[in-house]
């Protein structure tokens, strides 16, 4: 390390026997924003002796992603202390670099559940395609969490060759989240393979996948799912409905013209702007008069939904 006289001014409070001293001057050194300072906030989360002083570290490092910080932070994941695991975790999940994912993929086979819940996790976003055999395989780990990080993983990869085990997990995951997540995953692809699967997932009894699946047939785009929406828009569930409401609108599904048209005098008034945005896509002229009668909503949301679906008709 050169000599750099700020740092060196934080020295006796980098050292102090308090501990409270010791993290305030780790954020002040932080703030300095110079790279001699690494070495203080690596070490002292590796080495220090005081559980807030080592989660203060962590969290500080997320500004980093060199590679002997990226290895820190993995290893605290394996900190005894639950509040320096989580704000490594958290400080892992802002990581932005292809070359900080290689570090993290050794760390995905660990033997520690929430080490690899918190690994895949930070994975998710770097998008990198060396992730994917370990994310495969982790859709079939005994712990849900990993399951549900790994179908980020690949949903995010939009890794094709995963298709054909998220439509299982989509449809038959005893993890109501999971099953979420991977209906989601989903729409990484754009044709009609995946729409048994998001069918099922329209009848799951949870009301999450049920919402999910709605929302995933309108990126798929296939125009052949415009009646299985239909019949979600009687869901039990308004937030089931209305996401299938919104996915009519995107499939410019023109069967679905009569019920969309009801919905505009629905009692929520968030059913009433996707239905109402719904009709300006389906560009089918027999809405006008239900659109004119909807001009004068109480909800100024709505009234603008409705205004622009009228430009798109006129």
């Amino acid at each position: 390390m050169t000599y750099n006289p700020e740092i060196e001014a934080l020295r006796p409070r980098l050292q102090a026997s308090d501990a409270a001293m010791r993290r305030i001057a780790l954020i002040d050194l932080a703030d300095l924003e110079e790279p001699d300072g690494l070495a203080w906030l690596v070490d002292s989360l590796r080495q220090d002796p005081a559980v807030e002083v080592r989660a203060q570290a962590a969290a500080l490092l997320e500004a980093w992603e060199e590679d002997e910080v990226v290895q820190a932070l993995c290893e605290a994941l394996t900190d005894a202390e639950p509040a320096v695991r989580e704000a490594a975790a958290q400080s892992l999940s802002v990581l932005k670099t292809a070359q900080a994912g290689a570090v993290l993929l050794p760390w995905a086979e660990h033997a520690d559940v929430s080490v690899r819940t918190a690994v895949f996790r930070a994975l998710r976003e770097l998008r990198l395609e060396a992730a994917a055999p370990s994310a495969l395989r982790a859709l079939a780990d005994a712990d849900a969490g990993i399951r549900r990080e790994a179908v980020g993983v690949l949903g995010w990869l939009k890794h094709l060759p995963a298709l054909e085990a998220l439509a299982r997990l989509a449809s038959s995951d005893p993890d109501t989240e999971v099953r979420r997540a991977a209906t989601g995953a989903l729409g990484l692809a754009s044709d009609e393979q995946v729409l048994p699967a998001l069918y099922r997932a329209l009848l799951d009894p949870a009301w999450q996948v049920r919402e999910e699946a709605a929302t995933t047939l309108g990126k798929v785009g296939s125009h052949s799912a415009g009646e299985a929406l239909v019949g979600a828009l009687s869901d039990e569930y308004w937030q089931v409905r209305l996401r299938a409401t919104r996915s009519l609108g995107r499939l410019r599904y023109a069967p679905a013209l009569d019920a969309l048209v009801q919905a505009l005098g629905h009692s929520i008034s968030n059913l009433r702007k996707e239905a109402a945005l719904s009709l300006g896509e389906l560009g089918d002229r027999q809405a006008l008069s239900a659109l004119r009668d909807a001009a004068d909503d109480a909800d100024p949301e709505v009234r603008k939904a409705v205004r622009i679906a009228l430009a798109q008709l006129q």
